[in-house]
């Protein structure tokens, strides 16, 4: 019956803290009890929870254990807590092995690189700015996905029985001191000194029973348990037993006994007292950027343990740790701080205390950061002017690319900012013509690139991208691709070779809680050619394409462009050909011979190559621009006409070479007006004589349209003329047929 009843107690009660504390005030000394495990005689908590984890709390005033036991089958990683409304979280502890961290949002994530294994128990301790909050708890699996979900509330603590020091007692309940095969007991620290005074705590001992302590045959004392089998107790080892193994025992008045046997140290009263290790902490700068990692260590007395605590600008906790002190004095945290990638800027303090004394060490959070931009509004609805603006370096140029949300470029630009910094872009939508969905804005100065999002007639989500950093690598390189996505998703990521099979096999990667990640890829083993790293999460994807092996000296270079004339924003389609498989650089240079962009652009197996990249800036000098397309030695060139847009003026522009069935060849017209309107179109040949007055289109919310022509046979070679009007303006251009 006492081993049933002592199991039943057992399943009702958790492990404890073996931190010691002391205190005049009650209220102190009372929540030193739960978060230092002196004695509890506890009241099982409410839960609302499934069986799957079972979890517990335990309370008083502001300060709470949450005890946690895993009954399901699957291992639990990481256990997220968050407070009911109008509560806060003002510090939390750790159990041994675990680490938290506390999100802007207020949740509190613990972490472990081990795992809660079925059957196995672990212990948090928080305190919050109210008594008898709501703790909302979500266990996960190493995959982050949640095996169990609950609520809870602390039940408050009805009693607590403290030991005393070693005195035998006139109200135990028994004598018998059952000694079961369950019953353990440690000794903190776990390797004292001799003449030191240690802390003894156990536990699955007869309940209200009393028990003799020993060292070897001596006997120091005697001490009773709880109604749980649990003590804790104090005694001081005597003098004269340096670097000797003893055995610490306890034993029961029929003979049964259980020990452990340590080796104690060199004793602390061989230090001086002047010669005692100051307190340190060290690893901290002065100023500390997001996404920095920081080592942090320092000293105090051997034998001792610290705790660590970091604090916000706003005076909260947000990760608290503690460390052994080895026999040198020496500290170190197991694991390393991360500087969230959403810190708030600021001063934070790291304050270490190891029971009498505490250091304080304050850093400043400042970001390494240049480019800060953002849209005016999350969504935009189809037709609207989107726009951004921000801050940067003052008076530096930055590279733009909007993209859809199939990750096409839908504009891109050069763009200046001013003497404070500041910057603007815009873009106007066109209805029915640009895509829904969540478009990405890449901003790129210098070595810095940021990504940033707006939805287009929805509500934004954060897609993944990713980006190497160069394009082209030799197969004994390393490509290091950078990886941006929604914080701590998986990535699936795949190769696809030149022939369109999958190279190698699919890697998972899993993102930092900044959303980011970097993925080294080997490219032993990869030939000549030219492949698309595509990365996938759930049902979207985006992908890059990169070359392996090419190399410059191509050959002669042919290339076009498929305008002669463009305005201001255009895209420029750029065709060529060469030799199979080589490198090619590209540059778009102005009238003023100033370099606009640079791009890397390689030809496939059959040695041709395209390249849609290039676009025309707002506000472009007018006057004859130029490609130039070289690889080693060969060099090649294409010049084009490049004209400011006129509010007053409509233009007018022709595509030759269009395909359109049943045609030999067709074109197609391109017309730009300063309003929304109806326009009229006449064909005429080279004589002047008017071949086509039927031809008319509307305009767009952009005051856009274009329509299809054919060549006919009756078109004999020669100029033509388009000339397309409406009521207050009109434009024209030219086209060329050439004979079979």
């Amino acid at each position: 019956m006492k081993n049933n009843k002592l199991q039943n107690r057992i399943k009702e009660n958790t492990k404890n803290y073996d931190i010691a504390s002391k205190s005049s005030m009650k209220i102190i000394l009372l929540s030193s009890i739960i978060l230092f495990s002196v004695c509890l005689i506890l009241i099982p908590s409410e839960v609302y929870a499934t069986n799957e984890i079972d979890v517990k709390s335990i309370g008083v005033e502001k300060t709470a254990i949450v005890s946690v036991t895993n009954n399901s089958n699957e291992n639990v990683k990481m256990f997220k807590i968050w407070l009911g409304k109008d509560f806060k979280f003002e510090s939390f502890k750790t159990q041994d092995g675990w680490t938290g961290e506390k999100t802007p949002q207020g949740v509190i994530i613990f972490t472990t690189p081990d795992k809660i294994k079925f059957g196995e128990s672990v212990k948090f301790g928080i305190k919050t700015d109210k008594i008898s909050p709501q703790i909302n708890w979500k266990a996960l699996d190493k995959q982050n996905q949640v095996i169990d979900t609950g609520v809870i509330i602390p039940n408050k603590i009805e009693k607590a029985i403290k030991n005393p020091n070693l005195e035998s007692q006139n109200n135990i309940i028994e004598t018998d001191g059952e000694i079961f095969s369950e019953s353990s007991f440690k000794i903190v620290p776990e390797k004292p000194n001799s003449g030191s005074t240690v802390r003894v705590t156990g536990s699955q001992f007869g309940p209200s029973q009393m028990f003799d302590f020993y060292i070897d045959s001596n006997k120091l004392g005697s001490f009773y348990t709880d109604e749980t089998g649990f003590f804790i107790t104090t005694v001081k080892i005597p003098d004269g037993q340096n670097d000797k193994r003893v055995d610490f025992k306890i034993k029961n008045n029929q003979g049964q006994e259980k020990v452990k046997s340590l080796r104690l140290g060199e004793g602390v009263n061989l230090i001086p007292e002047s010669e005692n290790i100051k307190l340190s902490i060290k690893g901290i700068e002065n100023f500390v950027n997001r996404g920095d990692i920081l080592k942090i260590f320092g000293t105090g007395n051997p034998g001792t343990s610290v705790t660590i605590k970091i604090t916000n600008p706003n005076d909260i906790t947000i990760n608290s740790r503690t460390a052994e002190v080895d026999r040198k004095g020496n500290w170190e945290l197991k694991k390393e701080v991360n500087i969230p990638f959403d810190a708030e800027f600021g001063k934070y303090n790291v304050i270490v205390s190891d029971g009498r004394n505490q250091v304080l060490k304050s850093m400043k959070v400042e970001t390494n950061k240049i480019i800060f931009v953002n849209p005016t509004q999350q969504m935009f609805k189809s037709g609207e002017l989107i726009k951004f603006n921000g801050t940067t370096t003052p008076n530096s140029s930055l590279e733009i690319t909007l993209e859809d949300q199939l990750g096409e470029e839908v504009i891109s630009d050069i763009i200046e900012s001013d003497n404070s910094g500041f910057l603007e872009f815009e873009y106007q939508t066109t209805e029915n013509e640009d895509k829904e969905g969540t478009w990405t804005l890449i901003l790129t100065n210098g070595e810095d690139k940021e990504f940033v999002y707006v939805g287009y007639d929805v509500i934004p989500s954060i897609p993944v991208n990713l980006e190497f950093d160069k394009e082209n690598y030799q197969s004994t390189e390393i490509a290091k691709i950078s990886i941006i996505g929604k914080p701590t998703e998986k990535i699936q990521l795949m190769i696809i070779n030149p022939a369109g099979s999958i190279q190698g096999t699919d890697t998972l990667i899993e993102l930092r809680a900044d959303g980011k990640a970097t993925y080294e890829l080997d490219l032993s083993g990869f030939g000549s050619g030219m492949y698309t790293a595509v990365a996938k999460k759930g049902g979207s994807q985006s992908s890059e394409v990169f070359s392996v092996g090419l190399a410059m000296g191509s050959g002669p270079i042919v290339v076009k462009t498929t305008q002669t004339e463009y305005e201001e924003g255009e895209r420029i389609l750029l065709l060529g050909s060469t030799n199979a498989n080589v490198l090619l650089k590209s540059k778009l240079i102005d009238p003023n011979e100033k370099i606009i962009k640079e791009l890397e652009t390689p030809s496939n197996s059959q040695g041709v190559f395209s390249e849609e990249r290039f676009r025309i800036p707002t506000d472009p000098m007018k006057g004859v621009w130029k490609i130039i397309v070289s690889s080693g030695n060969n060099v090649n060139e294409v010049e084009f006409d490049v004209f400011a847009n006129n509010d007053d003026q409509m233009i007018v522009k022709v595509i030759q070479g269009i395909k359109l069935p049943g045609y030999t060849d067709s074109i197609k017209i391109m017309i730009t007006a300063s309003h929304k309107t109806s326009i009229s179109i006449e064909i005429l040949n080279d004589l002047g004589e008017s071949i086509d007055k039927t031809l008319m289109c509307n305009t767009t919310s952009d005051f856009k349209c274009e329509i299809y022509q054919p060549i006919t046979k009756q078109m004999t070679p020669g100029i033509y003329t388009i000339k397309a009007y409406d009521a207050i303006s009109s434009g024209e251009t030219t086209f060329e047929v050439k004979g079979n």
